[in-house]
């Protein structure tokens, strides 16, 4: 039997030192983070002062404060002992292959027999760190390639040598899956592995192309952002933050490892980086480096005279067209269009996919490596050879040919046999599959801990709607899954959650449901634009200025979150990303929930002008009251003034475990930190709470504090006011907020039920709709995506 690692050791605390050791600790581990000794003073002074920095990391690389604890730290000299008894030591020293060799000779000497040992490095060849250990040593030794920031970024390369126990790569394999949340790629052991080999030379294209004149930073950042599919940081803000010493020193120590590579000469760096960096613009870290601010301006390099200019209107004709299509049609339309962005995307991506291709089998075996490395590791919505696919296999073909570039071998074979794509992505087919050379077509395995939609709609929905749609989960499971634009909590998806439950009432052979879904985030709240019309409408109609409709909308909403809470056969969210304002309140309305680690939850309709109507509050009266060590005023009251800040600052969670911290989820939430497990665990979760006999929780009254808690949460908000940290207007919303969270006119604590304040909610909520400070936030969020504080 395998044993769980529990116990890790994380040598040197620098930035990616730090941030590892961080994120073990998330994990649950316990995690010794040493460095050297302190010349001076308390030994322990540097890897402290190290620790101390990551802590006020923005965003943050804990989970919760719990896991900072978890965390403990040593030095070289004194604490170098406890290495005997972890289960996996990391080294993540600087990246010097002599240093590296001269501290894992102490490490073998002092570490447990069956530890794991690897070495993060983005570069080094594993073999060569590993010369002159052990063959005991090599067994259990491996790279460890973790990107940064190591909590957000999904891909973790695992680079075995020869000498590589095949039982310790998939040890460390299924621990990165299933508990640190990773994208495993297994890479060979050549010189920057696979991710950074590729991504190199897609940012050397456009390094290549600035400099040559023909485009400027802004324009090369608009074509390989994410109009393409790509992050917004694009090409140049990327360097910036990853460190234009950190791509200098990568693309220096790169161009003599690989001689034989036919783009070889494109990795040589280029006079102005090496000017860039000798003069200490390093990028974000100095302050400036391809781009800077200035006062309130982002401004970008000029070569020439190595000053920053004003950013200029890019000349790269209309894009905005492009912007509608899903990204499939975007590439298309962009690598058919003949001007000067389309000559930029095909030229370049001519080469990125040429280049790709010549890299198998060198850096990987398979081309979905390569596109899985892509996406885990610079965040590419698909990678090379699935945007290969997206183009027209045969068009692109045809083109490199055109262009001169050179195919591999394989993919003229492949092309031969008449092939029509890498990718066989047939709807029908549950497991799709991938072209690898010498073994035709093979499945892309999904592990068995893992549920995907795509497998579930090869079958044909149980019920669905324009917005949402009802699947077989399989073992009598039923799967709600939203369909609406950023899966908005439109009048669609209420309607449809409602069908969803009758027909799941109607169906005895179904045990209960997971609602969830695939996309960046769970829900992103109520429909504003829909909410807007609605209002707008009623506006224009006499007979309607009393805002019937979305009185009515409120009220089935209410009805909907009520009817799940109570519902007889288990109903489990899961959730991802944001679940905010309405979104929050579905989930909370799950009396059982399984969240991704990456979970941002909270109630922010005082963002846009309004108060939680859909059952958020009550159901955070409830918390505060069952928080408290005794239903007296004086105990509940801490945990509802904590309650009115959150709620009243808008205060969205940094993660699922803050979620709980928060109230916004319960205590007995299921944290996934690989979300591709998350609907698997969530339909286990149903399955077995049906299987225990589910029951609905019990009916019960709700403590509320009354007019004397309502002068203190007013009191509060008029601090804050006086601070100049809250507008009048959010002073106005407070005091609103206080009057339902407090009981609404009752001047002594009570016991209400949960219809009395889902009645305040409601009777708070209709008359902000036709407040003018309210209408302006609301188009504010509809025309920026970000608050308005008027």
């Amino acid at each position: 039997m395998r044993q769980p690692l529990q116990t890790a050791a994380v040598l040197g605390a620098g930035v990616m030192g730090t941030q590892i050791a961080a994120h073990l600790a998330n994990a649950g581990l316990t995690v010794h983070l040493l460095e050297l000794p302190s010349q001076k003073g308390n030994k322990n002074d540097l890897v402290e002062g190290a620790f101390k920095k990551a802590c006020k990391q923005s965003p943050p690389i804990f989970y919760s404060q719990q896991a900072v604890k978890r965390v403990i730290l040593g030095n070289y000299e004194e604490h170098f002992d406890r290495l005997s008894t972890v289960d996996w030591v990391i080294e993540a020293v600087v990246e010097n292959l002599a240093v590296k060799q001269e501290l894992f000779a102490r490490v073998e000497r002092t570490v447990g027999p069956d530890a794991v040992i690897s070495t993060n490095t983005s570069g080094l060849l594993i073999r060569q760190v590993a010369e002159g250990r052990s063959k005991s040593f090599r067994k259990r030794f491996l790279g460890t390639h973790f990107f940064n920031p190591p909590r957000y970024l999904k891909l973790l390369e695992l680079i075995p040598t020869a000498d590589t126990d095949p039982a310790v790569v998939e040890r460390v394999a299924a621990f990165g899956r299933d508990r640190l949340g990773k994208g495993i790629v297994i890479a060979k052991d050549t010189p920057n592995f696979i991710a950074n080999r590729i991504g190199v030379f897609v940012s050397m294209l456009g390094l290549r192309s600035f400099i040559q004149g023909n485009y400027t930073i802004e324009e090369i950042d608009t074509l390989t952002g994410t109009l393409v599919g790509r992050p917004k940081s694009a090409t140049f803000r990327t360097a910036d933050l990853v460190g234009l010493d950190t791509l200098l020193y990568v693309a220096d120590n790169l161009y003599p490892a690989i001689p034989h590579d036919e783009r070889r000469e494109l990795f040589q760096p280029p006079e102005l980086m090496r000017k860039l960096v000798a003069t200490g613009t390093l990028g974000a870290k100095s302050g400036q480096g391809f781009y800077k601010k200035v006062g309130g301006e982002i401004r970008s390099l000029n070569p020439k005279t190595f000053g920053y200019d004003s950013p200029r209107p890019v000349n790269l004709g209309n894009l905005d067209g492009l912007k509608k299509h899903d990204l499939a049609e975007r590439l298309r339309h962009l690598y058919k269009e003949r001007s000067r962005a389309g000559d930029f995307f095909r030229q370049t991506m001519l080469e990125t996919l040429a280049y790709s291709a010549n890299r198998i089998p060198e850096i990987a075996d398979s081309p979905a490596d390569i596109d899985r490395a892509m996406a885990w590791g610079f965040g590419w919505e698909i990678g090379p050879f699935a945007i290969w696919d997206a183009l027209g296999f045969d068009r692109v073909i045809h083109d490199m040919n055109q262009a001169g570039l050179t195919l591999p071998p394989w993919v003229e074979r492949m092309h031969a046999t008449g092939a029509t794509g890498f990718y066989n992505a047939d709807p029908a087919i549950a497991t799709p599959t991938v072209y690898v050379p010498g073994e035709s077509y093979v499945s892309l395995e999904i592990p068995t801990n893992e549920l995907h939609l795509v497998e579930l709609k090869a079958k044909p929905p149980l019920w669905h709607n324009s917005e949402a749609a009802l699947l077989d989960a399989g073992d009598g499971i039923a799967l709600f899954e939203f369909r609406s634009k950023a899966n908005t909590l439109s009048t669609k998806v209420v309607e449809g959650l409602g069908a969803a439950l009758d027909w799941l009432a109607a169906h005895d052979n179904y045990h209960g449901m997971v609602i969830g879904n695939e996309g960046p985030n769970f829900c992103v709240g109520i429909n504003l634009a829909e909410v807007g019309k609605i209002a707008q409408w009623e506006n224009l109609n006499p007979l309607n200025r009393n805002h019937r409709t979305i009185a009515k909308l409120l009220h089935d909403v209410q009805t909907l979150v009520q009817r799940i809470y109570y519902f007889p056969k288990p109903v489990v969210a899961a959730i991802q990303g944001r679940a905010l304002g309405g979104g929050c309140e579905l989930a909370m309305a799950c009396p059982h929930v399984v969240a991704d680690a990456e979970t941002y939850i909270g109630l922010v309709e005082l963002g846009v002008g309004l108060i939680p109507a859909g059952g958020g509050l009550m159901r955070l009266a409830r918390w505060a009251s069952q928080r408290a060590i005794s239903d007296e005023p004086a105990d509940i009251l801490p945990w509802l003034k904590q309650v009115f800040r959150t709620v009243g600052m808008a205060q969205v969670s940094n993660s699922a475990h803050e979620g709980i911290e928060l109230g916004f989820l319960p205590a007995t939430t299921q944290i996934v930190m690989n979300s591709d497990r998350r609907l698997y665990a969530a339909k286990q979760e149903v399955l077995c709470l049906h299987r225990m006999g589910y029951a609905p929780p019990p009916r019960q009254p709700i403590p509320v504090l009354g007019q004397p808690a309502r002068a203190i949460l007013e009191h509060m908000a008029y601090v804050m006011h006086a601070g100049n940290y809250i507008s009048d207007y959010d002073r106005s919303l407070a005091n609103r907020l206080a009057y339902v969270l407090t009981g609404g006119d009752l001047t002594v604590p009570a016991a209400v039920d949960e219809s009395y304040l889902f009645n305040l909610e409601r009777d708070n909520f209709l008359p902000l709709i036709d407040e003018p400070k309210t209408k302006e936030r609301l188009l504010h969020m509809l025309k920026t995506k970000k608050p308005l504080r008027n």
